[in-house]
């Protein structure tokens, strides 16, 4: 079976960010970062992950309504 775009992508991006968050969280804990930069970067990186994975489950929906009207 065959992971959709719109799953494998975001779950990359979603592990690319946890890394990421792991490398800063030294530094938020540190003091050299405040809480509203460290985790409003975190938040708006998830919500951008969430819209993109939206977005492509829309173009996998309209592709696959497309292919089966061309069937017809």
């Amino acid at each position: 079976m065959k992971i959709k775009k719109s799953t494998l992508l975001p779950l990359v991006l979603l592990a690319y960010l946890a890394v990421m968050s792991y490398i800063g969280y030294a530094d938020y804990a540190a003091g050299r970062s405040s809480a509203l930069y460290y985790f409003g970067i975190v938040g708006a990186t998830l919500l951008v992950i969430v819209l993109l994975h939206f977005s492509l489950k829309r173009r996998e929906r309209l592709r696959s309504e497309r292919e089966s009207d061309m069937k017809k």
